[in-house]
C-alpha cells in the first residue's frame, strides 16, 4: 500500500510538473517590451528606465521596441506568442482607446493580460500668458461662456494632453475649438506665442516654461499639488474633482499568457519600483512610481475595466471618435 501510494505521488507531481517548470524555467532569453509611442517620448522614457530595473530581477534583458500609433504597439503585442516573452507599456490612453476608436482590431479588456501598473504622473491646465481669469473657476467660466471662440490645443486623440482637455470641456459643459498639434512641444510653443487659448499637459514639459512666466498655470490633476508647484492648487481642491486624473502607465502581456508567469513579470516589477536609481529618474520626471498595491495584476485588471467605464461617458459626450 505504501509504495503504491508513493507511486501515486510520484505521478501526480510529475503531472503538475510542466506547467511548474515553464514558470520555473522562465525566462530563458532577452524579453521585449514594446512601448506604445514614439521614441524619446514620456512612454518610451519611462519604459527604458523600468526595463533596466527589472532586468536583474528577471536575469534577462529587456529590450526596448518603441512604436508610434495609438492602435500598432498594442496590436503587436495582442497578436504575440503568450509566452512572456513580449509585453506591452501603454499610457492611459490604452483605457480610453477602447470608446475613443469605432474599429479596434483588438479587445482593450480581454486581448492582454494586465500585469501592474508602472507609474503616475500629473498634468497642469495651463494657458497664454495673457488669458483673461483669475483662477481655475474663471477659466472653466470663461470656456463656458465663450465656447469655441476658445482655442483648446490637443496632441494625439488618445493622448493624456487631449483626454485633459475632454475633462475640462466636461467641467464647463461647453466645446472649445480643437487644434491638433504633433506633440506637446509645438502646442507649448503657440501657447506662449498667444495663438492658443487653452493646453493641458504634463508637468514635465511645462514647469520650465511655468517658472519663467511664459505661460500660466491653474490647477494641476494629481491628488496632491506638486513639489515643483507648491502654490498650485490641485483641481479637486479649486473645486473641480472631475478635472482629476493621472497619466498613468501600465504593463500588459498577451491574453494567455500562463498566470505563473504573469505574476513572476509583476513581482519583477514590483522589486524594480523599489530601486533607487529609478525611483530618483522617476522623481525627476515628476513622476511617482506606482505603490506597491497598483503594480500588481488584481489592482491593474480591475482598475483598466474601470479605467474603460470612467471615460467612455466623457468621450461619447464630446463625440471624439476616431474611424
Amino acid at each position: 500500500m505504501t509504495s503504491r501510494r508513493h507511486l501515486l505521488t510520484g505521478l501526480a507531481a510529475g503531472l503538475a510538473l510542466p506547467g511548474l517548470a515553464r514558470a520555473q524555467g522562465f525566462p530563458t532569453r532577452p524579453i521585449t517590451i514594446v512601448a506604445s509611442g514614439a521614441a524619446g517620448g514620456p512612454t518610451d522614457t519611462i519604459t527604458r528606465i523600468v526595463a533596466e530595473a527589472m532586468g536583474p530581477h528577471l536575469s534577462q534583458p529587456l529590450v526596448v521596441e518603441s512604436i508610434s500609433g495609438s492602435t500598432v504597439a498594442p496590436l503587436r503585442v495582442a497578436n504575440a506568442r503568450p509566452d512572456g516573452y513580449t509585453l506591452l507599456v501603454n499610457n492611459i490612453g490604452m483605457a480610453a482607446s477602447a470608446t475613443l476608436f469605432r474599429r479596434l482590431p483588438y479587445d482593450v479588456l480581454t486581448s492582454f493580460a494586465p500585469i501592474g501598473i508602472v507609474s503616475d504622473a500629473a498634468m497642469t491646465v495651463i494657458s497664454r500668458p495673457d488669458f483673461p481669469a483669475a483662477d481655475l473657476a474663471d477659466l472653466v467660466n470663461v470656456l463656458r461662456q465663450q465656447g469655441d471662440r476658445i482655442n483648446l490645443a490637443g496632441s494625439g486623440l488618445s493622448s493624456a494632453s487631449n483626454l485633459c482637455g475632454l475633462l475640462v470641456q466636461h467641467a464647463a459643459e461647453a466645446k472649445a475649438t480643437v487644434i491638433g498639434f504633433r506633440g506637446s512641444a509645438p502646442a507649448i510653443t503657440e501657447l506662449m506665442a498667444g495663438r492658443i487659448d487653452i493646453f493641458c499637459d504634463q508637468a514635465t514639459n511645462t514647469i520650465p516654461y511655468i517658472r519663467e512666466n511664459r505661460i500660466r498655470v491653474w490647477g494641476v490633476t494629481g491628488e496632491r499639488r506638486l513639489q515643483g508647484l507648491p502654490n498650485v492648487p490641485t483641481a479637486a481642491e479649486a473645486g473641480f474633482p472631475g478635472i482629476a486624473m493621472s497619466t498613468w502607465h501600465g504593463m500588459y502581456a498577451p491574453a494567455g499568457t500562463p498566470e505563473e508567469i504573469q505574476l513572476q513579470i509583476s513581482a519583477a516589477l514590483r522589486a524594480a519600483l523599489k530601486d533607487d536609481r529609478l525611483r530618483q529618474r522617476f522623481a525627476e520626471l515628476l513622476t511617482d512610481p506606482a505603490t506597491e498595491e497598483r503594480a500588481t495584476v488584481a489592482f491593474h485588471r480591475r482598475f483598466l475595466a474601470e479605467e474603460v467605464a470612467r471615460w467612455r461617458p466623457i468621450i461619447e459626450a464630446a463625440g471624439a471618435y476616431a474611424d
